[in-house]
């Protein structure tokens, strides 16, 4: 086994670092307290090329491998989990479906943009009344001719509704299978199609700098050649773009751990009691090396994954894994990162009570804690 980066994995890491601590980290806390999506910082980030990072070259994108864009996405998340979401979910939810799934008209028309940082796409899956129950979705899309008619609404939608959003992939029950089922099929609605709204959410616990909508569809109408793949094959189009997007939480989740473990290590090596620095006492020096090993436990972890995905191998069980075993360290970490800091974590003046706050949607996006242990349960025959 060769546990190594190759040197242009380390080059990302390297330079993605140090992108996210002179741009990113200087802005981050104004960012979250006036909630402000920054269009600029996200243009930035394309310009570095931070986005279609596992699209090939002819679609404008860099053609590397999973790790290397999991290794990006870790590194922003070290500083803010705000613009990390910005690009995970600009790359494995909007970039994602239409690279593996759509027509070549669809990616020629839509994929540079949104790989050069340009444009960003949403991924409409959740419902109001649909969440861990994906196949309780209620919006609807019926044929009429050579159109779709669809109508319904989405919630919790990413990326979907700032001035850099060019539209949304939608699922939709399109009929009924011989099972009795739903049959549900992909759609790509482009923001200004009459009847089509995409509105921003507000007053959010955490990912406060990133772009949370609201989408509603009013007898929007989309030509068929906006259909995403073949009829019929949108549900398992978003849950393969869930194993890829829990990936990229897991990312999330590690690189926060990171972020708040070195918050909560230099903080214990600077504060001074009782004569000496905190670190040296054995209730926090036992935190901090409870923290380090189980981060180096989970990037063991979600490399594997990763690596299984590059190789083109079944890596679904191991996405599960990964990402709640990510998720739920960062909470670990971030609550004993607080608990390092005392009384001054508790205020927003310190990143790392930013960092506590963030980790919750991760216990909760690409599928909650319990999905993730129903997935896993279902995959060792429970």
């Amino acid at each position: 086994m060769d546990f190594d980066l190759t040197t242009e994995q380390e080059m990302i890491r390297k330079e993605v670092r140090k992108f996210s601590e002179k741009e990113i980290l200087p802005i981050a806390i104004e960012l979250d307290e006036k909630e402000e999506f920054s269009e600029d910082l996200t243009l930035k980030m394309g310009d570095i090329g931070l986005f279609g990072m596992f699209v090939s070259e002819e679609y404008d994108g860099q053609g590397l491998d999973y790790i290397s864009y999991i290794i990006a996405v870790e590194e922003v998340a070290r500083i803010d989990g705000s613009q990390a979401a910005t690009v995970a979910a600009g790359n494995s939810l909007g970039i994602g479906p239409i690279y593996y799934f759509g027509s070549e008209r669809q990616k020629q028309k839509y994929l540079p943009d949104l790989c050069n940082g340009k444009a960003l796409w949403g991924f409409g899956l959740t419902e109001p009344t649909a969440g861990s129950d994906a196949g309780g979705s209620k919006t609807t899309a019926v044929r009429d001719g050579d159109n779709w008619i669809i109508n319904g609404s989405k919630i919790f939608i990413t990326n979907a509704s700032c001035d850099l959003s060019l539209g949304v992939t939608v699922q939709a029950i399109t009929g009924t299978r011989e099972n009795g089922k739903p049959e549900y099929t992909c759609f790509l609605v482009e923001n200004g199609t009459p009847g089509f709204k995409a509105l921003p959410m507000h007053q959010k616990m955490m990912w406060r700098a990133s772009n949370t909508s609201e989408l509603y569809f009013d007898d929007v109408r989309v030509p068929n050649e906006n259909v995403l793949g073949n009829v019929g094959d949108g549900f398992h189009q978003m849950l393969q773009t869930l194993d890829g997007g829990r990936l990229s939480i897991g990312a999330m989740g590690l690189g926060g751990a990171q972020g708040a473990y070195e918050i909560g290590l230099k903080y214990a090596k600077d504060r001074e009691q009782f004569g000496q620095p905190i670190s040296k006492f054995q209730a926090i020096a036992f935190k901090l090396a409870d923290c380090a090993t189980e981060i180096e436990c989970a990037r063991n972890l979600l490399y594997k994954a990763c690596w299984l995905r590059s190789n083109k191998r079944p890596f679904a069980k191991e996405a599960a894994m990964a990402k709640l075993y990510c998720s739920e360290l960062m909470g670990r970490v971030a609550n004993h990162a607080v608990q390092i800091h005392g009384g001054y974590g508790l205020m927003k003046e310190y990143h790392v009570e930013r960092f506590y706050r963030d980790q919750k949607l991760l216990d909760i996006g690409e599928g909650t804690s319990e999905v993730q242990r129903l997935v896993i349960s279902r995959y060792i025959g429970c």
